[in-house]
């Protein structure tokens, strides 16, 4: 029996090319699976025709939307997942939901290996084979561009040769990766980091120079996921999708980072996400009025290192599914309303309210029905301060 070899396939030049190169490599037949996680560009027909003309065996494709919305975004949102605190994820979300799509098609059209279209030089090897072997340790894994060499100039001959329809002729030198959460760009002139980014590299957010006039906005949450937008109610995709639109009108998520790669070396990346960037600003501002003290402070370390599993393709590990576990125990009551302008680049939180909150206007107020006992302070500064108290009274009776 021939082997079969399920290819994550985007449409795009390397992928089709990949079809032909992986059969002639291994002599094995190849699946094609695309997955739409709201990326845009052509229609999935047209993808899944595309990998049949090019010689795929079988095309799978699949609208996960909603899945990653739901099952992907949301969680990060819940987490506040922002990798070395300025990163939304944007690419490492995708990769697990891909993943599940690529390892259904092996087990239902037979594949054996699972292949991918990553360089050996990114994070992205990384998240779809630790991710594949989490969840089905019986496959294997190849990547034509770093086991096979296929390099891009061999790709614009192959598909010349063999006349394959795809377009063979643009040449744009960013490298390029976008989701609903998110783009992401990196490579060309932006690999020197002096360099600024210039105006054209950007597609889901206007410049914030020239916002136009501010737009107030009311996200309704229940149990941290937004539910409503202006009294209107919303899936989480459309929640992602309106204020994408909206928050990127004003210029707001654009990112400019040098990141820490998990094969070890610094990467200059530039993100937009505008959705996200809001959506996880009014998320936090809810959980301030909402979470208990300590509850919160442990959350934000608990954040970190959630973000850190996420981006380093650990999205299947035992730790990643205990962290879930808490997490999801913290938004029980992140409930409620959180009011924000949208102007300039900027989501300002301007106002907050909350039936499951811990905000007591009673105790918080300075003027008429305060309720908060005043006179109960002197002893506990007294309490709480008597061991920094003993350690100086000690320090000045021994140093002098």
């Amino acid at each position: 029996m021939t082997d079969r070899v399920v290819l994550a396939y985007s449409g795009g030049l390397d992928t089709s090319v990949a079809i032909g190169w992986i059969a002639d490599a291994t002599g094995a037949e190849v699946i094609a699976v695309a997955v739409d996680v709201g990326q845009g560009g052509e229609d999935l027909e047209v993808i899944r025709q595309r990998a049949l003309d090019c010689g795929a065996v079988e095309a799978y494709v699949a609208d996960a939307r909603d899945e990653f919305a739901e099952e992907y975004c949301m969680p990060a949102l819940q987490a506040n997942g922002l990798y070395q605190e300025k990163y939304p994820l944007v690419s490492s979300l995708s990769r697990p939901v891909i993943v599940k799509h690529l390892v259904k098609a092996a087990r239902d059209f037979g594949g054996t290996t699972v292949a991918h279209g990553c360089t050996g030089k990114g994070n992205d090897q990384v998240r779809f084979e630790v991710g594949i072997t989490s969840i089905a340790p019986e496959l294997k894994c190849i990547a034509p561009v770093r086991d096979l060499a296929l390099t891009r100039d061999k790709a614009i001959e192959y598909a010349a040769r063999h006349a394959l329809p795809i377009e063979t002729t643009k040449s744009n030198p960013f490298s390029i990766d976008q989701n609903v959460w998110g783009r992401a760009i990196e490579t060309g002139f932006l690999e020197d980091i002096w360099n600024a980014p210039t105006k054209d590299i950007y597609n889901y957010t206007d410049d914030p120079a020239f916002p136009p006039v501010p737009d107030e906005v009311v996200i309704t949450f229940e149990r941290g996921i937004p539910v409503a937008i202006d009294g209107e109610k919303v899936t989480p995709l459309q929640a992602i999708e309106i204020m994408n639109k909206r928050a990127g009108a004003h210029g707001i998520g654009r990112i400019d980072i040098v990141e820490d790669r998990l094969v070890g070396i610094k990467s200059r990346e530039v993100y937009e996400a505008p959705g996200a960037i809001a959506l996880i600003e009014a998320h936090r501002e809810l959980e301030n009025v909402t979470l208990e003290r300590e509850q919160g402070r442990f959350k934000r370390h608990v954040e970190q290192k959630w973000s850190e599993l996420v981006y380093e393709g650990m999205w299947s590990s035992p730790l990643k599914d205990n962290l879930d576990t808490f997490i999801a125990d913290t938004q029980q009551y992140v409930n409620g309303d959180i009011r924000m302008v949208l102007h300039g680049g900027r989501a300002t939180v301007t106002g907050r309210r909350s039936d499951t909150g811990l905000y007591d206007f009673a105790l918080a107020t300075y003027d008429e029905g305060d309720a908060f006992d005043q006179s109960a302070a002197r002893g506990f500064i007294e309490i709480y301060g008597l061991a920094a108290k003993q350690a100086a009274a000690r320090a000045e009776r021994l140093n002098g």
